[in-house]
This record gives structure tokens, sequence and C-alpha cells, in this order.
């Protein structure tokens, strides 16, 4: 199987700078937030998703494994499940960390998933680890990810808990709009001849997009201290 692990380190090399502004907080959202009401956090909220680089990579090395649409329902659906979990109740209770380890974290949920597609385990003599309890923990974590950024806005006290649900509900519809397009190029991919090389610079990818953004967010941590 013929493989370029050059252009797919070229690929990295040239997307990795958008990787590091992954759902940037900004403050025209601040201000949308400000003035929209209830409406602008679903929309901020979608955005977030949509701009969220390394929670999509995640899912394309998810749903990349996987065969069928009940499948590929069943791990979304317990990703979703696991990232609401947490960016309500962390969001509401207030419990929150430093978003450069915690986005170091999913960073190498990325690297994670793209080791695991491409048969790091087998390779090492290792069980892999049940795929739909570790969809699970990720989403947990990516949720976590999600809830300190919004903790990161000023959201007043009024209509607190309503604004966290419109905010959820903002990056599931995002996550919807993202996926459609990716399950339809990865279905697609699969009737091609050259799905396998496919499959490997791709996850080869997942592997080196993780890795640089696990190094960018700690050397994010060690600069702001």
């Amino acid at each position: 199987m013929y493989f370029n692990l050059r252009r797919v380190l070229s690929l990295f090399l040239l997307f990795i700078p958008l990787l590091g502004f992954a759902h940037d907080v900004s403050s025209a959202d601040q201000e949308i937030l400000r003035n929209g009401g209830l409406w602008a956090y679903i929309q901020v909220g979608a955005k977030h998703m949509l701009t969220g680089y390394d929670h999509l990579l995640f899912l394309v090395g998810v749903i990349f494994f996987l065969n069928t649409f009940k499948d590929i329902l069943k791990f979304i659906t317990v990703f979703t499940i696991g990232h609401c979990i947490t960016l309500i109740g962390a969001t509401y209770a207030s419990i929150t960390a430093n978003e450069h380890l915690v986005d170091a974290v999913i960073a190498l949920s990325v690297l994670y998933k793209g080791f695991e597609n491409l048969g790091g385990f087998t390779k090492l003599k290792l069980r892999s680890p049940n795929l739909l309890l570790m969809v699970g923990l990720f989403g947990l974590i990516h949720g976590f990810g999600l809830a300190t950024r919004l903790q990161s806005f000023d959201m007043g006290t009024e209509q607190f808990l309503a604004k966290i649900l419109c905010f959820n509900l903002g990056v599931e519809v995002g996550q919807v709009l993202a996926l459609i397009p990716i399950v339809f190029i990865l279905t697609l991919s699969r009737r091609l001849k050259q799905f396998p090389a496919f499959y490997q610079a791709v996850n080869w990818y997942l592997v080196l997009a993780g890795t640089g953004l696990f190094f960018y967010q700690l050397f994010g941590y060690f600069n702001a201290h």
C-alpha cells in the first residue's frame, strides 16, 4: 500500500495554524451574546462547534472506524450525551479549569483515535479499550472543554440555565451541520479503490494534528504562567 507521509506532513503544517485557533473566544461573540438574547447563545454555540476543529477531528476519527449508519448514530449519540453532561453540569456548577490543559487532553483524544484506527494497539500487542466507553469518556472531556469556553463569557445572572441550554443546543446544531458533509464524504470514499491509502493518510493526519495541538496547548499554558 502506497502512503506518502511527506504529503500528509505538508497538509499538517498547512492547517495547524487554523487548528491552533479552534473555537477561539472573541469580543465579537461577547457582543452578540450581550445584545442578542437566548437566540444569540444558539448562534454562538453552533459557531463554536463548527470552528472547533479538535472536536470535529475526533469525530472524523470515530466515524472512520465505523461501517454502518446505525453504528455511526450510536457512537455519535454516546459522544453527544457525554459532552452535554459536562457542558451543562460544569457550567451550571461553575466548575472550570485552565482551558489550555483541557484542550491539551482533547488534542490527545484526536491523537488516540488516529493511533487506534491505524492499528497501534495491535502493533504493540495490546488490547484496544472498549471503543464505545472511550467515546463516552472523551465526550465528557470535550464537553468540559466547551464549558470552560462558555464560562469565559460574561453571561450575567438572568436566565442562566436557559443560556446554558441554548448554547448547548447550538453546539448540537453545529455538530449535525458539520457531520452531514463529513459522513457523506467518508461514505463515498469507501467506494473508491484508493480508500485504503486515504484511510491511512487521514488517520496519520489525526496523529500528527493531535500531537501538534497537544504541544501547542502546553506551550500556551506555560507561556501564560
